[in-house]
């Protein structure tokens, strides 16, 4: 509905004003929140919503569960009863401090995202709703995890040389209990289906206690011992609770470990050898997996390069396990110094990507080095729908993945069947996306068109119909430090959604980026990486957030100075799929100027009609995915038109050799990039502005060259009895082949990557002396053998022909 339309903003008095903003408000937010939780802005504009609504604090929980979550506003009458129902489904009896502070317990769960629940203060009625968010147990907050002392001893315990005490400590004060529990739980994936079903269950389930009614020192050691009656749970987690509670009662406040290989508890067996008990699993395994489906033809290729890995963020994330910014401890991929995980699992499987790199930049691959890239069966961070084997966050990716590694190239030599299931999957078909971007006064287009358009309003950056994906701009005039408003303008928020994905937005507030879904702002004071509806949100700082949606498509916020930058990221999956301010994706520039209508604006168009051309892009109310949570965001944006005619920007300004900013701005403004700072400068008269303009020109700048394009010949084997000189593989680089002492090498003893994708030469060979000769032998006698059958075929064909007439024995003879 246009509201500017029916109610014209000059003639409305005060009251009536407000009467309409706070309509909007309502119906805005009803519409755009429909079937979502409560809204914060509802909350704070409207008292009676609290008695509906709630917050929670802490917002955050492992899904483990276990942890309090305090309701916030929520006060019991004196005979209340209060009750918490995750889901709809997990009931469960909430409690009360001894400051009358109500609590409810973060349940057991099996997925990530924000979690829903009901509070009753009668026992019967479910009135008040909030949520949570329930999170990834490498992602909760540290403080609250049971940690186990020598993880290399919990995980190889019984192999030899690791014996002795394991040892675990945990904060105490987060117990409120004198003695406590500490029990095992264990994790599998079972079939609870009719016979030849092949679906399967995740399980967690109490085993047994390792120490019952302890004192609550926070530390706590032992000896295990073999336990043959679950030595079939090998994988698990330790849970310590207040030692009144009932061991093994689930949903009740916890403490946990993270999840780890149950090497200590196997049964006899395994201790007495475990590197034949090992084979025998890995043997296992290998016959398991030649049974299960093919995953691996559906994964993405790695980047080629460990800057494209780092610069792609639309599609990689940084694996926390060996992360070069963390000194790069590589635990399971020696030799790589940084890896990066697909952020989106596969779309039959639910599989993960996984792409390691060495300290030259170089993807590491598995035909090379046992601490090469692998690909996993179920992917580390989970995917919809979660609950569901091999989807569940951590648990399916460790059952799939990381147990069978331990057999197979931690306690055994037979590394080699692992990798054969899990051989790394290379960069030859990895394309880089392209990046648009805005800030302040300036685009570049996805085809790498250069523009400055400075009008003020709310404007589509990027339409795709086909792909159903929209990412809008709202402008602002640009005021300075002093207050001092001038005639330019500049980007003060950005929303954006996908499909059915949760709508975020992301706005200026400050010195810092504030963050939007559904219109209820999000806090990353916990969390800096949050799993939404379709949609992921990384926050790295307050300064730097990245959106990123189920089709690979990433929107990168950063702020430099109190001035935000946005850059677009797509796949080539978008070509010819994008309009807007960023232009037709399609590597032909000339067409990026595309108006609605379909018409092109020459790229040597004056300011004037590029400003026209841009002004022809803004949205409308009813296509807005805008929040306008304040009487300044209805006034200026929701009530007038979506572009503000009556703004005009200064379209340029001459520099005077007199000018007081001149030296110093000169001087400033210097290489990729300079005419921009230069006209910011100029227009907005601060240095700031200008040098904020210069920092985002050269990060894109930065970014463009670590996307370039590589060109991947493919991995080559080292010959056996042989060696391989180099292991990179990229247009350029040259491989040597040598042979070990008392072989002659065979064929090529370089090959070069072309640019054409193909290597020069030919796969080389190691052989001894007697068995070149051999083979160059049989090679012979093989040669004259098939001369000799030759020369007897043409002979008896001769014969038949002379049999035949003349005329047609001339014409067989010329077909001949």
């Amino acid at each position: 509905m246009n509201v500017y339309s029916v109610f014209p903003t000059q003639s409305m008095d005060s009251h009536m004003r407000e009467l309409l903003s706070f309509w909007i408000i309502l119906t805005f937010f009803s519409s755009k929140t429909s079937g979502l939780a409560c809204s914060s802005t509802l909350t704070n504009c409207c008292s009676d919503v609290n008695q509906s609504c709630f917050q929670v604090l802490p917002y955050s929980s492992s899904m483990l569960g276990g942890r309090a979550l305090r309701i916030l506003g929520l006060t019991l009458p004196p005979d209340g009863r209060l009750l918490c129902r995750f889901k709809g489904e997990i009931e469960q009896q909430g409690i009360i401090d001894e400051e009358g502070h109500p609590y409810c317990i973060a349940p057991l769960l099996y997925e990530t995202g924000w979690i829903s629940f009901d509070v009753s203060t009668d026992g019967t009625d479910f009135n008040r709703s909030g949520e949570y968010l329930s999170v990834h147990p490498s992602k909760a907050d540290p403080t609250f995890e049971v940690t186990l002392v020598n993880s290399t001893l919990w995980q190889n315990y019984g192999t030899p040389n690791m014996a002795g005490q394991l040892r675990m400590t945990w904060n105490s004060s987060l117990i409120k209990s004198e003695r406590v529990n500490v029990e095992l739980w264990g994790y599998r994936e079972v079939s609870r289906s009719p016979a030849g079903s092949s679906s399967l269950q995740a399980e967690i389930s109490y085993l047994y206690s390792l120490g019952r009614n302890i004192s609550n020192t926070g530390d706590f050691s032992f000896i295990p011992q073999p336990r043959e009656r679950f030595s079939t749970w090998e994988l698990g987690n330790i849970r310590i609770t207040a030692s009144p509670k009932s061991e093994g009662e689930r949903n009740v406040q916890s403490l946990w470990s993270g999840g780890h290989v149950l090497a200590w508890h196997l049964e006899q067996s395994f201790r007495d050898d475990s590197s034949a008990w090992a084979q025998r699993k890995c043997l296992q395994w290998d016959d398991l997996e030649r049974k299960l489906p093919d995953f691996l033809d559906e994964l993405i290729d790695c980047p080629c390069s460990l800057a494209q890995a780092r610069a792609d963020t639309g599609r990689f994330h940084t694996d926390y396990s060996c992360n070069i910014e963390m000194g790069s401890v590589c635990t399971y991929h020696p030799g790589s110094v940084h890896c990066v995980r697909a952020v989106q699992a596969s779309s039959s499987h639910g599989s993960g990507q996984q792409c390691c790199y060495d300290n030259t930049g170089a993807l590491v691959l598995t035909g090379d080095s046992v601490g090469g890239s692998t690909p996993d069966r179920a992917h580390v961070w989970g995917s919809p729908p979660y609950g569901e084997p091999p989807r569940v966050p951590g648990f399916s990716h460790w059952l799939y993945d990381v147990t069978s590694f331990c057999y197979c190239c931690l306690w055994s030599d037979l590394c080699h069947i692992y990798l054969n299931h899990r051989p790394s999957t290379g960069c030859r078909r990895y394309q880089p996306p392209k990046a648009g971007v805005f800030g302040n006064l300036h685009f570049i287009t996805f085809d790498g068109l250069s523009y400055t358009f400075s009008g003020r309003g709310e404007y589509y950056l990027l339409l795709s119909t086909d792909k159903n994906l929209s990412v809008q701009a709202r402008t602002e005039q640009l005021k300075l430090k002093n207050g001092t408003l001038v005639r330019a303008t500049q980007l003060s928020s950005v929303a954006m959604k996908e499909n059915s994905s949760d709508v975020i937005e992301v706005r200026t507030a400050g010195d810092h980026l504030q963050v939007l879904r559904n219109q209820k702002i999000l806090s990353f004071t916990e969390q800096r990486w949050m799993n939404l509806q379709g949609v992921f949100v990384f926050v790295p700082s307050p300064q730097n957030v990245t959106v990123i949606f189920s089709s690979g498509a990433a929107v990168e916020l950063r702020l430099y100075d109190a001035t935000m930058t946005a850059t677009v990221l797509l796949l080539v999956e978008f070509s010819n799929l994008t309009l807007g301010l960023l232009g037709r994706m399609n590597s032909d520039p000339s067409d990026d100027l595309m108006t609605r209508s379909g018409e092109v604006i020459s790229s040597n168009a004056t300011l004037e009609e590029i400003f026209t051309f841009g002004a022809g892009w803004n949205i409308s109310n009813m296509s807005s995915l805008f929040t306008y949570d304040s009487h300044y965001l209805l006034d200026s944006y929701f009530f007038p038109l979506s572009h503000d005619p009556a703004f005009v920007p200064a379209f340029s300004l001459p520099l005077k050799p007199d000018d007081p900013l001149a030296a110093d701005m000169l001087s400033m403004c210097l290489g990729e990039g300079a005419q921009f700072c230069i006209h910011d400068t100029l227009i907005s008269r601060s240095l700031a502005v200008g040098n904020a303009t210069l920092r985002a020109h050269q990060h894109h700048q930065a970014l463009m060259e670590a996307l370039k394009p590589v060109v991947s010949c493919g991995w080559l084997p080292t010959p056996r009895n042989g060696k391989k000189n180099g292991t990179h593989y990229l247009q350029g680089k040259t491989l040597g082949f040598t042979c070990n002492e008392g072989y002659i090498l065979y064929r090529s003893t370089e090959r070069t990557c072309l640019k054409e994708g193909t290597w020069t030469g030919e796969q080389p060979y190691c052989f001894t002396d007697d068995k070149v000769g051999f083979f160059l032998g049989a090679f012979g006698s093989f040669s004259a053998l098939v001369t000799m059958v030759i020369t007897i075929k043409l002979h008896n064909r001769k014969q038949t022909r002379e049999r035949k007439r003349e005329p047609l024995e001339m014409v067989t003879q010329t077909q001949t």
